[in-house]
């Protein structure tokens, strides 16, 4: 017994040593740089979300449509989104695919596990947004070397895009910089299988991601790889025209919901015919307002431009195409989550463009040059930082955000029952909906016995304060009893 028990003592250090033999090269250079400088950015980003979340900052759209979605995932139900069926007047029962084709939001489920509540949503996507770094650092040491691939890597923990995303609820997106990070960065080390295996998980994540396989397959035959390319457009496009023209009317969804393009005709075909018919006009469309001008210049500057140098490129091009184009003036802004889809593919169109424009200056491998281009972009994205919402980290207004408005939210929210129906402002929605059935409060009655509006502000979707006064007046008519007034935020109840 001695000896079996002394043996099994010895075998403890045995397996412990061997475990931190294996071990040891992640505790030591790059990987552990790289791997530090992802987790930082990942709390950063995290700090950003759970501070609005905290203050009342985040929104009903679209933090609690992801949030009734992934709890259904978690409860291994359908994607019941109560508060988009409610908006749309399409039953409670209106499933998340109908609106926006996302199945791998599923993913997301094992987080909600841990933490039932939008919390965790926030985490995920900072987690998710700074797991493309290692493969962007990989990618430009390949291209650039060791040096240059931190500072780029940094740059992209900076960048704008992923700030404004961060900063705005939590969405789709935040799959996307890291999937279309490991299918160029394992495409360039040879590694088909993954590549491939990333670029069609896109076709999960939202019901347009077809468009950014397209431009990958135009890359691929750009390099000469026609075969697989002409294989990735065909994939590519069969994604978009099944999602939209097949799936999302079979779950319940209106295609026309998302149609953005009335000013070139009523449908895809008529749209493309109008675009042939002028092409002058075409050309010129992407570049018709302010807006999108300084959009795209913001998109390509991280880089100093030398993303446009590139065949990598044409992987963003589709996407890019697809906002600029549209007549929604939000899709072509700066702000919210948009530019996030594509900045992983320009940081790397930058090292690929760099490295390109060396080997036509017949000055390959210049390290002088690009450690210096690299310097220069990670300068860039510093000098961004004011401008978007990383800047709000080292304010410590931010943190504190407007405390009487919170310390009203907070009071407002604790007077709503769990397990009950509730219309909340767009604002308070995230607070309630890890123990209520939160819908959007609106100018149109829902019925719900809870309602909890905000007064004393602009809120989505009423517009000005007066309006929603007006409808807590006429809802005080129909029956509702006040609970709750302070700072604006009305609870008003309606025995059932």
């Amino acid at each position: 017994m001695t000896g079996d028990t002394l043996t099994g003592r010895a075998k403890v250090p045995a397996a412990l040593s061997g475990f931190m033999t294996r071990f040891k090269p992640w505790l030591r250079g790059h990987r552990l740089r790289v791997g530090l400088l992802s987790l930082a950015s990942a709390v950063a980003y995290a700090v950003i979300g759970l501070v609005e979340l905290a203050t009342y900052r985040t929104s009903t759209f679209d933090l609690v449509i992801l949030d009734q979605t992934v709890r259904n995932y978690a409860a291994f139900r359908l994607p019941y989104a109560p508060v988009l069926g409610a908006f749309h007047d399409r039953g409670l029962d209106y499933l998340q695919l109908a609106d926006h084709f996302s199945p791998v939001y599923a993913l997301l489920a094992p987080f909600y596990w841990v933490h039932d509540g939008p919390a965790s949503l926030i985490v995920a996507q900072a987690l998710l947004f700074a797991a493309a770094i290692p493969f962007i650092w990989l990618f430009t040491r390949r291209m650039l070397g060791a040096g240059p691939a931190y500072l780029v890597a940094v740059a992209y923990a900076l960048s704008w895009p992923v700030a404004q995303a961060v900063a705005f609820d939590a969405h789709e997106v935040m799959f996307v910089p890291l999937l279309t990070a490991v299918a160029i960065e394992r495409y360039h080390a040879g590694r088909d299988l993954p590549a491939f295996a990333a670029l069609f998980t896109l076709l999960l994540v939202k019901e347009d991601m077809g468009l950014m396989v397209i431009g990958f397959g135009a890359y691929l035959f750009w390099l000469g790889d026609r075969f697989r390319g002409v294989c990735c457009a065909a994939v590519g496009l069969g994604g978009v025209l099944l999602t939209r023209g097949a799936l999302v009317p079979m779950l319940g969804g209106e295609p026309a919901d998302f149609w953005a393009y009335n000013h070139l005709g009523p449908d895809v075909p008529s749209a493309v015919l109008t675009l042939i018919r002028d092409p002058l006009g075409a050309l010129l469309l992407p570049f018709s307002e302010e807006a999108k001008v300084d959009t795209l210049f913001l998109l390509a500057w991280p880089t100093l431009l030398v993303c446009l140098l590139s065949p990598l490129t044409l992987v963003a091009l589709p996407h890019v195409l697809e906002r600029m184009l549209a007549d929604r003036h939000l899709w072509w802004q700066a702000d919210f989550q948009y530019n996030a889809f594509t900045v992983a593919i320009l940081f790397c169109a930058g090292v690929d463009g760099l490295a390109r424009l060396l080997r036509r200056l017949k000055r390959p491998g210049d390290r002088s040059l690009t450690l210096a281009w690299a310097v220069a972009v990670c300068a860039v994205a510093v000098t961004l930082v004011p401008r978007f919402a990383l800047d709000q980290l080292y304010h410590p207004a931010f943190y504190e955000g407007d405390p009487v408005k919170t310390a009203a939210a907070e009071a407002a929210v604790a007077r709503v029952p769990s397990g009950v129906t509730v219309e909340a402002a767009n604002s308070v929605g995230p607070g309630l909906t890890d123990r209520a059935t939160v819908l959007l409060w609106t100018g149109r009655p829902q019925g719900a016995p809870w309602v909890v509006a905000d007064t004393a502000r602009w809120e989505f979707p009423f517009g000005t304060a007066e309006e929603q006064v007006a409808q807590v007046g006429r809802l005080l008519t129909e029956g509702y009893t006040k609970v709750f007034e302070r700072d604006g935020y009305v609870v008003l109840n309606r025995a059932s």
